[in-house]
């Protein structure tokens, strides 16, 4: 990826990202959900962000597949382009971290380079990374939206996970194994992840 030019500066703002928490009543940060597809990461964040958001809190879902029908609906599904595609979801959550919002990203962001970078984006404890985890039998067998059965007929040569690598994380902040916990059960322990001035 291109450098920002050198004769580029940043403009002094007034209103800053702490003014901006005072606020909302509340810190940013991101958690960052990682699987495979089918393993439960956007309903888990859908029912994560509804939680909070009952309780009063400013949040914003992230997902990929949103994404990619707006601002990265020009990338395809090459290695080059899925770190792409991660990099520009990592800057859109850096500047919502940056409003005072909690965002919670579903992406399967599949290598572990890609993930340390959108990492790196952030102040240290501003980025979460989850692994929702869930074998790839299980995530077949489940299958939702019919890619593991194109994948495995060639009709998807890059697919994660079959075509493509999945790299789990080394050491993530938290795993959610989704074949073996409840839905509920996966939103108590993300809440309990969160300060509690963010979650309680």
């Amino acid at each position: 990826m291109a450098s920002a030019p050198s004769d580029l500066h940043a403009q002094p703002l007034t209103v800053t990202r702490g003014a901006r928490e005072r606020l909302h009543g509340h810190a940013g940060r991101v958690l960052w959900l990682t699987g495979l597809s089918g393993a439960g990461k956007s309903t888990i964040a859908n029912a994560l962000e509804a939680t909070l958001h009952a309780r009063g809190r400013h949040t914003y879902l992230l997902d990929g597949d949103h994404l990619r029908h707006g601002l990265n609906r020009d990338l395809g599904f090459s290695e080059e382009d899925r770190t792409e595609n991660v990099r520009r979801a990592a800057e859109v959550a850096r500047l919502f971290v940056d409003a005072g919002t909690i965002v919670i990203a579903a992406f399967i962001s599949p290598l572990r380079a890609q993930r340390d970078a959108a990492r790196a984006l952030f102040a240290p404890g501003d980025f979460l990374e989850v692994f929702v985890d869930a074998p790839l039998a299980v995530v077949e067998a489940r299958d939702p939206k019919g890619l593991y059965r194109k994948a495995r007929s060639g009709r998807l040569p890059q697919f994660t996970g079959i075509g493509a690598p999945y790299e789990p994380p080394l050491a993530p902040d938290l795993v959610l194994p989704t074949h073996e916990w409840p839905l509920d059960r996966c939103v108590e322990r993300l809440l309990a992840l969160l300060p509690p001035a963010l979650a309680a």
